[in-house]
C-alpha cells in the first residue's frame, strides 16, 4: 500500500522512539508549556518558506492566493485551537513519514537527556531535534492535521491522541485547505487558556513576533475579522537601530529552539562585489546537538528573502554553534540546492561570513574579555578544531585560544599572555594533554617546568592531542609536549637560582644500567631525567614517538599501530633511586625492582602495570623480604 492510494481510515504505530517521547511529553511537568504555539507557528512558518521556494519553478502552485499567511483561530467554548498555514502542504505519504517518525540524527540522546532532566530544562530542549511537533501533545489530548499538498487534489486527516498510535484517511475536499495544513488541538483541561485571546496573543507576540509570514488571529465567537498580530516583515532586513535586544533575543530563540539569550548577536549587511545580509548568534548555553557525529551547522540559506535550505555549509563545522541566517541578493533562485553549494558566490560568501564572525569574536575577546571567556568555556573545545581543520585561519584562531596553565590559578591565560612571560633560553611553548585538568596539573612531567617558573598549558579536550600535532607555532615557539622526547631543559634554571642537577652515584648509575637491559623488552630507554623534582619516575614518549596521550587515544579506539616502546625516565636525586643503587646480589630481586619502578611510573600515568598478575607477585615478594 502506499500512503497516497488510502481510500480507509488506517491505523498505524509511532516509531518506538516517537511513542517514548510522547510518553514523557504527556507526563512529564514543564515550567512552561507555551513553547508549543512557538513550535507549531514555526513549523507554519516553514511551509511557506518551503512554498515560495517551489513556487520560484512552479508559480501555479500559488493558485489565487499568493500571500503566505498563517490563521489562529480559538474556540474557547469547544476548547480548541487551530493553526492553519497556506504553506506547500502535505500528502498522506508525507504525513506517515513526518507525523509518525523522527528522522533526524540524536534523538535518543535528546531523549535521555529528556529523561534525566532534573532542573525542568526539558523545555529548553525542545525544538532542536526535529521533535517540535509532538510538543503539541503536553497541552491537548488529541491532535487532528488535515492537509493538503500544493497543486493537489486530494487531502488528507492524521489524527492521534499520542498514547502510541495514529490514524491517516482521506479528508472531504471541500473542509480541507485549499493548500497547506490546518492542525486542531483538542485542549486538555488545564491547558484551557490557550483558547484564550490574551494568552495566545501574549505567546506569539513574544515567542514568534519575527517570523517572516504573517499572523492572524480570530475568536470563533466574535464577530470581529481575523486581527493580525505580526506583520511577517523579516527582521534581517531592518536597521539596527530600529530593533531592539528583546527583538533579538525573541528571533534566536524562535529561530534556534532554545530558551537563553544570545551571547553575541552579528546584523549587518556586505556590499561591494557580492550583496548579503547577516544575522548570526552565538547561544548563551551549549546547544544540545553540539557534539553530533555529523557536526552540521544551523545557518539558514535565504535568496531575496525566499529560504532555500538550512543544510548549505555556510559555516566551518567548527563554527557550527552559531545559529542564524543568510540571506543573499545574488544567487540565482532558480538554482538547486545542490548547485548552489558549488556557486562561487556561496564560496565568497561563506569566505566573509567566517571571517567576520572570528573577527568580531576577537573584538570582543578584548573590550570585554569575561563575556569572551563565558563563550570560551561552551565553545572552546569547538573551536580548537579549526586549530586541526582550518590551516587559513590558523591564526586567527590561535589567537582567540583561552588556556588554563600550572601559572593560572584557574583563569584563562592567552597565548600572547604565555609568550610575554617566557623564562630565559625557553623557546617552545610547553603543554600537557589529558582528561581532568587537576590530574594533569600533577603529573609529574610537569614537575621539572614548575620548579623553573615554566608555564605548561594543561589541555584537557579530545581535540588537544590532535590540533598540537599539526606543527602549529604561535610568534614563532612551536608547541612542545611535556611527555614526548627530550625535555631539554638544562639550560633553564631552577626558580631558587641553581641550573645544577643531582649527580647519580655511582651505585645509582651502575642500576640504571641494569634497569635498562632488563626491561628492555618494555622500554625504549631508561635515562635520567630533567623533569623530575620529588616523583622517582615517570614515563614519556621517545623523540620520534607519538605523544602519550594521542597514543592512547587511538590506541582505545582501535585507530592505533602496536604502542611504541616509552622512555622511562629516572630522578637521580630521589632518595628511592640511591637505595635502589645500593642493592646488589639478588638477580631476581633486582629485576622485581627495576619492573616494579616502570609499573610505578605507569600507574602515575593513569595506567595499569603491563602484567597485572607479574606485578603483584613482584609485590608479594618485595614485601616477603622486608617483612623478614
Amino acid at each position: 500500500m502506499t500512503m497516497d492510494a488510502v481510500t480507509a481510515p488506517e491505523t498505524h504505530a509511532f516509531e518506538a522512539d516517537v511513542s517514548k517521547l510522547l510518553h514523557m511529553m504527556v507526563h512529564s511537568v514543564y515550567s512552561d508549556r507555551d513553547v508549543f504555539l512557538r513550535e507549531l507557528v514555526s513549523n507554519a512558518a516553514d511551509a511557506c518558506e518551503k512554498l515560495r521556494y517551489e513556487a520560484i519553478s512552479s508559480p501555479a502552485l500559488l493558485g489565487d492566493e499568493p500571500q503566505a499567511r498563517i490563521n489562529l483561530k480559538l474556540d474557547k467554548e469547544a476548547g480548541t485551537l487551530v493553526i492553519e498555514d497556506n504553506g506547500i502542504g502535505m500528502t498522506a505519504a508525507d504525513m506517515g513519514e513526518t507525523l509518525g517518525t523522527i528522522a533526524r540524527s540524536g534523538t535518543k540522546a535528546f531523549m535521555d537527556k529528556l529523561a534525566a532532566d532534573k532542573n525542568g530544562e526539558g523545555q529548553q530542549l525542545i525544538g532542536q531535534f526535529g521533535v517540535g511537533f509532538y510538543s503539541a501533545f503536553m497541552v491537548a489530548g488529541k491532535v487532528e492535521v488535515v492537509s493538503r499538498r500544493a497543486g493537489e487534489v486530494d487531502a488528507a486527516i492524521w489524527s492521534s491522541d499520542g498514547l502510541g498510535t495514529y490514524t491517516i484517511a482521506p479528508a472531504d475536499p471541500a473542509a480541507a485547505p485549499a493548500r497547506g495544513t490546518r492542525v486542531t488541538l483538542h485542549l486538555l483541561e488545564d491547558a484551557k487558556t490557550y483558547a484564550e485571546r490574551y494568552t495566545v496573543e501574549r505567546i506569539i507576540k513574544a515567542q514568534s513576533g519575527h517570523v517572516p509570514v504573517p499572523i492572524f488571529l480570530q475568536e470563533v465567537a466574535s464577530e470581529e475579522e481575523p486581527a493580525q498580530v505580526a506583520d511577517g516583515v523579516a527582521l534581517w532586513t531592518k536597521g539596527k537601530n530600529d530593533i531592539s535586544e528583546e527583538d533579538y533575543a525573541d528571533f534566536y530563540r524562535s529561530l534556534a529552539g532554545q530558551f537563553d539569550k544570545p551571547a553575541l548577536t552579528l546584523h549587518y549587511r556586505a556590499e561591494g562585489r557580492h550583496e548579503y545580509s547577516v544575522l548570526t548568534f552565538i547561544p548563551e548555553t551549549k546547544p544540545f546537538d553540539l557534539f553530533d557525529p555529523d557536526r552540521k551547522g544551523r545557518i539558514k540559506l535565504y535568496v531575496r528573502r525566499v529560504f532555500i535550505t538550512d543544510e548549505a555549509d555556510i559555516l566551518p563545522r567548527y563554527l557550527r554553534f552559531v545559529r542564524g541566517l543568510v540571506d543573499s541578493a545574488d544567487l540565482p533562485l532558480n538554482m538547486s540546492r545542490e548547485m548552489i553549494q558549488d556557486s562561487p558566490v556561496l564560496s565568497a560568501i561563506q569566505k566573509g561570513v567566517s571571517n567576520r564572525i572570528l573577527s568580531e569574536l576577537d573584538k570582543l575577546s578584548v573590550s570585554e574579555p569575561e563575556r569572551y571567556a563565558a563563550i570560551w568555556e561552551n565553545f572552546g573545545p569547538v573551536l580548537k578544531e579549526g586549530l586541526y581543520e582550518d590551516f587559513e585561519r590558523r591564526d586567527a584562531l590561535l589567537g582567540l585560544a583561552r588556556f588554563k596553565s600550572t601559572t593560572s590559578d584557574g583563569e584563562w591565560r592567552s597565548l600572547k599572555d604565555y609568550v610575554s612571560t617566557l623564562q630565559e633560553n625557553q623557546t617552545a611553548i610547553y603543554y600537557a594533554t589529558g582528561h581532568d585538568l587537576d590530574r594533569i596539573a600533577q603529573s609529574p612531567q610537569i614537575e621539572g617546568f614548575k620548579a623553573r617558573g615554566i608555564e605548561v598549558l594543561l589541555l584537557p579536550d579530545q581535540v588537544d592531542s590532535f590540533w598540537t600535532t599539526m606543527g602549529v607555532d604561535y610568534e614563532g615557539k612551536p608547541f612542545k609536549s611535556v611527555t614526548q622526547g627530550a625535555a631539554d631543559l638544562s639550560l633553564i634554571p631552577l626558580a631558587g637560582g641553581s641550573s645544577a642537577a643531582a649527580t647519580p652515584s655511582e651505585e645509582a648509575n651502575n642500576f640504571i644500567i641494569f634497569a635498562k637491559e632488563a626491561l628492555a623488552d618494555q622500554v625504549s630507554d631508561v635515562r635520567i631525567s630533567d623533569r623530575l623534582t620529588s616523583s622517582a619516575v615517570c614515563i614519556v614518549a621517545a623523540d620520534n614517538a607519538m605523544d602519550l596521550q594521542l597514543e592512547k587515544m587511538l590506541a582505545s579506539a582501535g585507530r592505533a599501530p602496536e604502542r611504541a616502546k616509552p622512555v622511562l625516565e629516572v630522578n637521580a636525586g630521589h632518595a628511592l633511586i640511591a637505595k635502589l643503587g645500593q642493592v646488589s646480589g639478588d638477580e631476581e630481586g633486582r629485576r622485581d625492582l627495576a619492573f616494579l619502578l616502570l609499573d610505578e611510573a605507569r600507574i602515575a600515568e593513569g595506567e595499569a602495570p603491563a602484567d597485572p598478575r607479574a606485578f603483584a607477585e613482584r609485590l608479594e615478594r618485595l614485601m616477603t623480604k622486608a617483612l623478614g
